[in-house]
C-alpha cells in the first residue's frame, strides 16, 4: 500500500513537472542520464554510486515538491539550475571525479551555492512580504537576510563536510601542499609566537608501528585553505543575488508610488545607461530566481491543468491498450489459420502416403 502511495505520489509529482515543458526537457534529459550511470555502477558493482545516482533523482523532485507544498511558482531557469547544480555537485562531481580532475569545479559549485541560497532567501522573505497586510520590509533589510541566509547555509555544509572528515574519513575538506606554515604550536618558549617554517620542500610522516609516509612538495594543510575558500567564494555568490534584488526591490518600490509615471519618466532621463543596465539586470534576474506566490485561483487552474495531463495519459494507455487487444486477436486468428493449413498439410501427406502403401501392396 505505501509503494503504491509513494508511487502515485512521484507520478503526481512528475505530471506537475510537465506543466513547465523546458524545464521538463532538461529534468528528462538529466534523469535518463542518472539511470544510465546507475546501471552502469551497478554492474560494475560501486554500490555507493548507485545510492548517489537514487538520491539525485530524489533531489530533481524537490522544486515541484516544494511548489505544490507551499503554493508557489519557481521560475522556469532556477529549476533548470537547480537540476543543473545537483547533476554537476553529485553526479559529474562525485560520481565521474570532476572534483579531481577539474580544480575549479568545487569553486564554481560553491560560488553558484551562494547565489542559489541567497535567491531561496530573499524568495522566502519577500514571499512574507508580499502575504502579509501588517509586514512591510525594506528592501535593505531583504537583500540583507538573503546575504545572511546563503552564508549560514555555506557554514553548515562546512560543519557538514567537516563531520564527514572526521566521522568516515571521506577528505571533502580538500588538503592542499603548503610551502610555508605559522604555527605557535610549534614554538619552543611557548610564548605565543608564532613559529614560522618557510621554503619547505617535503613531509615525513612517522606512525605508530614506525611506518613512515613522505609528502613530497611541502606540507599538508588539513582542509582550512579548502575551507576558506569555500566559504569566499560563497561570500561572493551571496553578494551578487543580494544587490540585484535590492536594486530589484527599489526599482519596484519606486514603480508603486503614487506619481509613479512621472517619476519613472524623471528617473529614467536622469539615469545613466550603467544605472539602467543594472535595472534591467536587476529586473531579468529577479523574473527568473523570485519565486512568487499563487492566489487560490492560479493553484485550481495549475490542479486543472495537472488532471488534464493524466487524463491524456490514461486516454493514452486506454488506446494503447485496445490497440494492443486489436493486435493481439489478429495474432491470435492469424496462427490459428496457420496452424489449421498446417494441420491439412500434414493430413495430405498422410493420406498420399497411405495411398501409396496400398499400391504398393497390391
Amino acid at each position: 500500500m505505501k509503494k503504491n502511495t509513494l508511487a502515485a505520489g512521484i507520478r503526481d509529482l512528475r505530471d506537475r513537472m510537465k506543466l513547465d515543458q523546458k524545464s521538463y526537457r532538461v529534468y528528462s534529459i538529466l534523469r535518463v542520464l542518472v539511470i544510465l550511470i546507475a546501471v552502469r555502477s551497478f554492474f560494475t558493482g560501486n554500490f555507493e554510486n548507485v545510492a548517489l545516482c537514487l538520491l539525485s533523482l530524489v533531489l530533481f523532485l524537490g522544486p515541484v515538491f516544494v511548489e505544490k507544498t507551499l503554493k508557489i511558482d519557481i521560475p522556469q531557469l532556477f529549476q533548470v539550475i537547480i537540476y543543473l547544480f545537483i547533476y554537476a555537485a553529485w553526479i559529474m562531481g562525485e560520481i565521474e571525479n570532476y572534483y579531481t580532475i577539474f580544480p575549479g569545479w568545487d569553486t564554481m559549485l560553491h560560488t553558484l551555492n551562494g547565489f542559489l541560497c541567497a535567491a531561496v532567501g530573499f524568495s522566502m522573505v519577500y514571499l512574507l512580504n508580499q502575504k502579509s497586510e501588517n509586514i512591510n520590509l525594506s528592501p535593505f533589510y531583504l537583500a540583507m537576510v538573503a546575504f545572511c541566509f546563503s552564508m549560514t547555509i555555506g557554514v553548515i555544509w562546512e560543519f557538514f563536510e567537516f563531520t564527514m572528515d572526521q566521522v568516515f574519513h571521506l577528505d571533502m575538506q580538500k588538503d592542499f601542499i603548503v610551502k610555508t606554515i605559522s604555527s605557535v604550536t610549534l614554538d619552543p618558549k611557548n610564548s605565543q609566537t608564532p613559529y614560522v617554517i618557510n621554503h619547505i620542500t617535503r613531509t615525513i610522516v612517522e606512525t605508530a608501528d614506525g611506518s613512515q609516509h613522505v609528502i613530497e612538495g611541502g606540507y599538508l594543510d588539513i582542509g582550512i585553505i579548502d575551507t576558506m575558500k569555500d566559504l569566499l567564494v560563497n561570500l561572493v555568490g551571496a553578494i551578487v543575488f543580494s544587490v540585484f534584488g535590492y536594486i530589484y526591490l527599489k526599482h519596484e518600490e519606486a514603480a508603486a508610488g503614487k506619481a509613479a509615471a512621472a517619476a519613472m519618466a524623471q528617473a529614467d532621463e536622469k539615469m545613466t545607461k550603467k544605472g539602467q543596465r543594472m535595472v534591467q539586470t536587476g529586473q531579468m534576474i529577479a523574473d527568473g530566481f523570485l519565486v512568487k506566490p499563487l492566489n487560490e485561483t492560479e493553484v485550481r487552474k495549475r490542479e486543472d491543468e495537472v488532471r488534464k495531463i493524466k487524463d491524456e495519459q490514461k486516454k493514452g494507455k486506454g488506446e494503447n491498450s485496445g490497440q494492443n487487444a486489436r493486435n493481439r486477436r489478429k495474432s491470435r486468428r492469424r496462427r490459428k489459420k496457420q496452424e489449421a493449413k498446417l494441420s491439412m498439410q500434414q493430413e495430405g501427406q498422410q493420406l498420399k502416403q497411405r495411398t501409396a502403401e496400398g499400391e504398393s501392396e497390391e
